[in-house]
């Protein structure tokens, strides 16, 4: 593992966590993926366990992963997004260093992170939502990605609901926010409808597996089945899984500290294989 690459602005703290393939074969070019923490975009840090056990999987598996710290907390919202876009774009620009094939990318990611991870798949053809000026170190640089696989993540800012203590979701809708990061917690604001990833479905938005458990109790299991309605919709390939038994922050092996019901090991590995293939 390579710690601690600059890949922002030089006025930017936050750096990216690198674990390379073993022994990539020579003259092949290993896919990427990058990975983003949760934390409800105030906290986390891109060495969480749950960070540390996917990338090392993706590693093993033969792909370039990253573990990026980006801008949280108070005023986070746009800037995140654009951190999340940065970290496309650093793997791109980077493709010969780092023998990885640059049209062959995928993002990945959990909670807010998943959140953000769809953002990036579904806005990468959108100028309004890329990092410009002084926020990139790689103006020209696309961020599109060919992959997303969605941990738990809130899909739609306006519609997420409680759950009763089974993970149910109750109907009543959950309080939009948190305020300091979307600069307002009033529901009619337009950066609810912006921020939602469901929002900017189309027939061209990257593929998705979405993977949410059954008890989770922080974000209603109800978001990733209207992210799989949506993608219907629209004819995006997309997979859902539902996963018994397993709450909120699994990564693809535990729960808890627990073995989950299923290996997710094999479906996300699937997944990447299919959807980034030549």
């Amino acid at each position: 593992m390579v710690p601690d690459v600059s890949y922002l602005a030089p006025d930017r703290a936050e750096k990216l966590d690198l674990d390379l393939p073993a022994a990539p074969t020579k003259g092949k070019l290993s896919r990427a993926v990058v990975w983003i923490y949760g934390g409800g975009w105030t906290g986390g840090v891109k060495t969480e366990n749950r960070a540390k056990e996917i990338c090392t999987t993706l590693a093993a598996a033969g792909y370039v992963a990253v573990s990026v710290d980006y801008r949280l907390g108070a005023g986070a919202w746009l800037h995140n997004l654009h951190d999340c876009k940065n970290a496309v774009r650093f793997l791109r620009a980077n493709a010969a260093k780092y023998q990885l094939d640059p049209e062959r990318i995928a993002v990945a990611g959990g909670s807010a992170g998943g959140h953000l991870a769809l953002m990036v798949g579904f806005t990468g053809d959108q100028p309004e939502s890329e990092p410009t000026g002084v926020a990139t170190p790689y103006p020209g640089v696309s961020s599109k990605v060919r992959a997303v696989i969605d941990l738990y993540g809130p899909a739609n800012l306006l519609t997420r609901q409680e759950v009763d203590a089974e993970g149910a979701p109750t109907g009543k809708f959950r309080a939009v926010g948190p305020a300091a990061v979307y600069g307002t917690d009033d529901p009619a604001a337009p950066v609810y409808v912006r921020a939602s990833p469901v929002t900017h479905v189309t027939k061209n938005s990257s593929p998705v597996l979405i993977l949410h458990g059954q008890i989770d109790l922080t974000v209603d299991r109800a978001q990733s089945e209207e992210l799989a309605g949506v993608l219907a919709k629209h004819g995006v390939p997309h997979e859902l899984v539902r996963v018994a038994g397993a709450g909120h922050t699994f990564d693809f092996e535990t729960w808890n500290k627990q073995p989950l019901s299923r290996d997710l090991r094999p479906v996300a590995l699937a997944f990447l294989e299919k959807h980034l293939s030549p």
